[in-house]
């Protein structure tokens, strides 16, 4: 059963294609579009997360933050 919040394909490829929602063409930005990740603009080229997701956020802050502990404890 579909979500009526939930936007149309059309909807979705219009936000996906909308140069106003990549910052720097590189990082997708855009809080009306629920998903945590979408295509990226060359679709063969797989997924990019939705920073303006709360959880993509918290996802990335904790990732850089092992990362760091690694590398210092790596020394």
């Amino acid at each position: 059963m579909k979500d009526y919040n939930e936007p149309s394909e059309e909807t979705k490829n219009k936000w996906e294609n909308d140069p106003k929602n990549w910052i720097w063409g590189m990082f997708y930005y855009n809080p009306k579009d629920k998903r945590s990740y979408v295509p990226r603009k060359i679709k063969e080229f797989g997924w990019h997360s939705n920073y303006a997701d709360p959880n993509n956020i918290i996802i990335i802050a904790i990732m850089v933050a092992i990362i760091l502990v690694l590398i210092k404890h790596a020394k």
